[in-house]
């Protein structure tokens, strides 16, 4: 690893007095546009770089070359779950709704991560997800007749994620998980409850709102089936919870939360994603609509060149680690950027250019180590199916508007769209 020098070197040494300030800026507009410019700085000038986070006090390190993020993913010394890095008089404390919601596997490691993860994971095996596929394709064609019912009724232009990218994967993850898909609509303000940061006082007191609300929402489901199970995800969890060591009532709710959020949140933004990449180069757009054998190529590239999810979840250093001539110390988290790293020279040939056919493609789009994304078949078989209904159906698909009116969500960490206004033709 090479040893970042210069500037940036002194300029982390002035952060690490206990000033960490901020030089490049990872959370305005221009960023959200176009976030690999600051990137491609990051990496030449600061590889491992220590600034303030989004509250613009709070010190964190922001990890950008991908050998290092891919070591970091897979090093057991940075963990999730902040209890093995802190004391306790320094750890955050969380309310009772937090304990509702984050008692799941993503912020828990070693046995914990493990019996938590080993609850959910036979749901999502390859077979279990290939299984799926004519559901899937059955629930695409569904929604397609959507896009083209709004675009009717609004002179030929459809926002693809109301009607296509958001409903497709919502609709999958709960009928799986057995939970009433009329509620579908109601998940999207959930979610994005969950995953925006309130900045203001009544963002706060909306996000509140909508938080108690979706717990709630869970306690009622968790009460039918405990009154009436089903051979489903959530009156299987349900049984876990009631066998009292396997699922404690806040991990049995917030195991929900993670499925249902993660489950969509990601797919949508990842296909209309590749809609965008594929209406800025028809040539490839007409030749994957002429034959899209060449689709889960393409849906492996996307994830790398253009993912949902833009950094991993954050990290703390559970003992002092030294790392390229830094020392990161016990306690301090620290942010693994995986969209710089899938854009690094010095791991993929020519990263700045959009290839299907890159092979090998060694992205970390999906993350790495004990907790890589434990529904990513799913996230493929959906993307790449959803990307094969609207290609061939709807011929010359691409986006309606100028590109700078395009807006991206305030979700610090993924690359998801407010809108993608389409027509085709």
């Amino acid at each position: 690893m090479a040893t970042t020098r210069g500037s940036a070197e002194r300029e982390d040494d002035v952060s690490d007095a206990g000033d960490p300030g901020r030089r490049y800026d990872l959370y305005g507009d221009a960023f959200k546009r176009d976030p690999h410019v600051t990137f491609a700085a990051m990496r030449r000038e600061a590889p491992i770089h220590k600034q303030a986070g989004l509250d613009g006090e709070t010190p964190i390190w922001f990890v950008t070359r991908y050998a290092d993020v891919d070591a970091m993913l897979r090093d057991k010394r940075f963990v999730r779950d902040e209890r093995l890095a802190k004391d306790e008089a320094d750890r955050y404390v969380w309310t009772p709704l937090e304990h509702r919601i984050n008692e799941q596997m993503l912020n828990r490691d070693g046995q914990d991560h493990r019996r938590l993860r080993d609850l959910v994971a036979q749901g999502f095996t390859p077979k279990r997800v290939a299984d799926l596929r004519p559901r899937v394709e059955a629930i695409a064609q569904e929604f397609l007749a959507h896009v083209r019912d709004a675009a009717q009724r609004s002179g030929g232009v459809a926002d693809l994620i109301t009607e296509f990218s958001f409903p497709l994967p919502t609709t999958v993850i709960l009928e799986m998980l057995g939970i009433p898909v009329q509620d579908r609509d109601r998940f999207r303000a959930w979610g994005n409850a969950l995953l925006a940061p309130p900045v203001s006082k009544e963002a706060q007191e909306e996000s509140l709102r909508h938080l108690t609300d979706f717990a709630d929402y869970l306690d009622a489901l968790f009460d039918e089936r405990r009154a009436r199970p089903r051979g489903d995800l959530v009156s299987a969890l349900v049984a876990a919870e009631q066998e009292g060591d396997r699922l404690s009532p806040q991990e049995l709710s917030s195991t929900l939360v993670l499925l249902i959020v993660a489950g969509h949140e990601t797919t949508v933004n990842l296909i209309a994603n590749g809609v965008l990449q594929l209406s800025r180069r028809p040539e490839l757009r007409d030749a994957l609509a002429a034959d899209p054998s060449g689709l889960p190529g393409m849906v492996e590239e996307l994830v790398r060149y253009d993912g949902s999810v833009e950094r991993a979840l954050n990290r703390w250093a559970a003992e002092d680690v030294a790392w390229d001539g830094r020392v990161i110390r016990r306690g301090e988290p620290v942010i693994l950027i995986l969209g710089s790293a899938n854009r690094d020279h010095e791991a993929f040939e020519d990263p700045e250019a959009f290839d299907p056919a890159r092979s090998p493609n060694r992205h970390l789009g999906f993350g790495k180590g004990a907790h890589y994304c434990m529904g990513a078949p799913l996230a493929r078989l959906e993307t790449e199916i959803a990307l094969r209904t609207l290609l061939t159906n709807l011929p010359k698909l691409r986006v309606a508007v100028p590109e700078e009116e395009l807006r991206y969500r305030f979700l610090p960490g993924f690359r998801a769209l407010e809108a993608l206004p389409v027509t085709w033709g």
